[in-house]
């Protein structure tokens, strides 16, 4: 069995942070660009689609809830465009438009105050759907499992594509076959290979880009592959 360090060392630590994204920096807008991508990583396209998006809206300035608006909806149309993202432009565009609008009316533009408001992990994530139709269990789920050890409240599910990946790498048992008996689990194996609570985020993301390797696998070779694994996107949901 490869050690969890190892796995991470091979896959690759948060998907925030392969996009720049310092998600632990006080600046509370290091974690809208992260909520940015996680929009685009939530719908069902290409990994390598919504990274490139996120990068045009990089290369424009367009990563602030006020950048967002400022550029209104034909603007946004432009950008995912020419990220490629065409198959949800529109959608996507009155998607980013409503949840920015919202942030600003009801959050001064930050998450980091939602984050604070919320009562719970229930709250936080009913807070983030509220803030405008599209924004889904997918997307909060995307948006919170890099949150894990940043902010106390972030306590999503464990990805289906992270748990199909620790049964098939040999960290858990295929009786672990809910991700609440699973995560807690996992989050045990990270502690014994010697490794700080705060980087668990880091191996949960190796496990779902595991998971995507065996879901791109199975896709040619169905049989090969846990189940879990066999449908779906190639993003990381």
């Amino acid at each position: 069995m490869i050690a969890p360090a190892k796995l991470v060392h091979s896959r690759g630590v948060r998907f925030a942070a392969a996009l720049g994204i310092d998600l632990a920096a006080p600046d509370a807008g290091e974690r809208f660009k992260w909520f940015l991508a996680a929009v685009l990583y939530g719908a069902r396209i290409s990994e390598s689609l919504a990274t490139r998006t996120w990068w045009e809206f990089a290369a424009r300035g367009v990563l602030t809830p006020h950048q967002i608006v400022a550029t209104g909806w034909d603007g946004l149309v432009v950008i995912l465009d020419a990220g490629s993202y065409v198959r949800y432009d529109y959608k996507t565009a009155t998607k980013l438009l409503a949840a920015s609008a919202a942030l600003l009316h009801d959050y001064g533009g930050s998450l980091d105050t939602l984050h604070g408001i919320a009562k719970d992990s229930s709250d936080l994530e009913m807070r983030l759907k509220a803030l405008g139709k599209g924004i889904g269990d997918t997307t909060v789920a995307i948006f919170l499992r890099e949150l894990r050890g940043i902010w106390a409240k972030a306590a999503p599910p464990l990805s289906p594509l992270a748990l199909a990946a620790a049964i098939a790498l040999g960290y858990l048992l295929p009786a672990a076959d809910t991700a609440d008996r699973a995560l807690p689990m996992l989050r045990q194996v990270w502690a014994a290979d010697g490794q700080a609570a705060s980087g668990f985020a880091d191996f949960e993301a190796a496990l779902v880009r595991e998971g995507l390797r065996l879901r791109r696998l199975a896709s040619r070779h169905p049989a090969s592959v846990p189940r879990a694994t066999a449908a779906g996107g190639d993003g990381p949901r």
